[in-house]
């Protein structure tokens, strides 16, 4: 009783959303994860997960808001930093493995999310995707970038460039984080998909 009068409000729920991204790290799928699992995980008892959390899922869908934080963290660092269009793609791509890294635990989860059991999760994680192509199609009407392209087909790059960092993703996280050259190799073929992408979006021509 009188460890629970010294916790801090919120303390139990940081608590036990951490030790579900621990679970995640160690290479447990989140799907999988039961609330005895993760209260023994964060050393509280379980009657204390339901004072903070409905289910699983529920935080589930705390941890997709965490991750939005992180990845709108990403596009204000990329904004800030990204000066030159022509570096626009590198440097973006090199912010995006580094964030990669310092939080591979929530990649983690959102990889595993994208092609979870709970539908409610891969909503969620979709709605941030959304979100985060949505910013980026801003930035570049910003920088006056593709301007020959409709609302419609720049969306529609945006979303193509989001997919295809969250694939680049999954060979970034099958990596050893200490793995210096294959994490370059990622992070340059990365690069180049994204090169491509909007070498045929200069190209297009609608209709």
């Amino acid at each position: 009783m009188a460890d629970r009068t010294r916790r801090k409000p919120g303390e139990t729920r940081e608590k036990l959303m951490s030790a579900a991204l621990t679970l995640v790290g160690k290479g447990r799928h989140f799907a999988s994860l039961g609330i005895r699992e993760v209260t023994r995980q964060a050393g509280v008892v379980p009657t204390s997960f339901y004072r903070h959390f409905r289910s699983m899922d529920d935080l589930g869908l705390q941890l997709v808001d965490e991750l939005g934080l992180v990845l709108r963290r990403m596009m204000r660092e990329a904004r800030a930093n990204v000066l030159q269009s022509d570096k626009l793609i590198e440097e973006s791509v090199g912010i995006f493995v580094a964030h990669a890294q310092a939080n591979r635990s929530f990649f983690l989860f959102m990889a595993q999310g994208l092609a979870g059991e709970s539908r409610s999760v891969q909503e969620g994680i979709r709605s941030e995707m959304r979100f985060f192509a949505s910013e980026l199609a801003n930035d570049l009407r910003r920088l006056r970038l593709v301007t020959h392209l409709s609302d419609a087909d720049l969306d529609l790059t945006c979303d193509l460039v989001v997919r295809t960092v969250a694939f680049s993703l999954t060979d970034l996280l099958s990596i050893s984080e200490d793995d210096d050259y294959q994490i370059g190799l990622v992070q340059q073929r990365t690069t180049r998909f994204l090169q491509m992408i909007f070498v045929g979006a200069s190209h297009w021509q609608r209709g």
